[in-house]
């Protein structure tokens, strides 16, 4: 995959982008995963998001090649630039 790996991003078993994100309480995660839903439903790109307290787990990848494509890197890219 040519596409370059947002920072703190990783390629899992060479099929998904996946970032963990701590904070300080479970408030601030669950509007963390409200803002990065909203942004999935402007590109119509859906990740997984797990919530526990003080994490959420983001996995990203296409469902339709079971792997990795450009909308995938530009959704992680989007996600970090709205902190």
């Amino acid at each position: 995959m040519s596409e370059t790996v947002p920072p703190g991003w990783q390629i899992a078993d060479g099929h998904h982008l996946e970032k963990e994100y701590t904070f300080p309480n479970f408030a601030e995660g669950l509007a963390f995963v409200n803002r990065a839903a909203a942004i999935a439903e402007e590109m119509d790109h859906h990740p997984e998001l797990t919530l526990t307290w003080g994490k959420v787990r983001v996995r990203i990848w296409t469902h339709t090649v079971n792997g990795l494509t450009q909308k995938d890197f530009q959704l992680a890219d989007k996600i970090e630039m709205r902190l």
